[in-house]
């Protein structure tokens, strides 16, 4: 039996976001539109912090306290953006880095605190051991074509 850690693979918060191993079409006009909405956001934050394997697209101290932020276009994909960066505290916890993180959402003018707890943290390790799974097997999953597919920088890779 082979054990295999995600810090061997890398699991980065993408893969937590996005489940696959390959790399968006960074060309894709929602990607660069991502891109945009980010750069612009926030100008007086940190932006793109990385750390380890984290790349956050935004950091502020509030009160002393550390504020990781993702910037997203919309909270359409609330549930991923959310587990996403509980997936970059819990590697700034791991470091030592007790941080808090918040979703920020410009053109809904909305914004949302994410706290890691344990809840959160047994729930990122159930995502991690699929991603590994996912990436371990010979062969691909097979293409399922769904609602996300129209919009999806991935969806050459699925369906070419």
């Amino acid at each position: 039996m082979i054990i295999i850690s995600s810090a061997e693979i890398g699991v980065t918060g993408t893969l937590v976001w996005y489940a696959h191993g390959i790399e968006a079409d960074q060309e894709h006009e929602l990607i660069e539109l991502g891109r945009i909405i980010s750069e612009s956001s926030y100008k007086r934050d940190k932006k793109e912090i990385e750390v380890d394997n984290v790349k956050a697209d935004l950091m502020r101290k509030v009160d002393g306290q550390i504020i990781i932020g993702e910037v997203k276009k919309s909270s359409k994909y609330k549930e991923a953006a959310t587990m996403q960066l509980l997936y970059y505290l819990k590697v700034l916890r791991q470091h030592g880095i007790q941080a808090k993180g918040k979703l920020f959402f410009p053109e809904e003018r909305k914004t949302i605190d994410v706290e890691l707890n344990e809840e959160s943290i047994k729930k990122l390790e159930e995502i991690e051991g699929e991603i590994l799974k996912i990436i371990y097997k010979e062969q691909p999953p097979k293409a399922q074509k769904n609602r996300f597919c129209n919009t999806c920088a991935y969806s050459e890779f699925c369906f070419a």
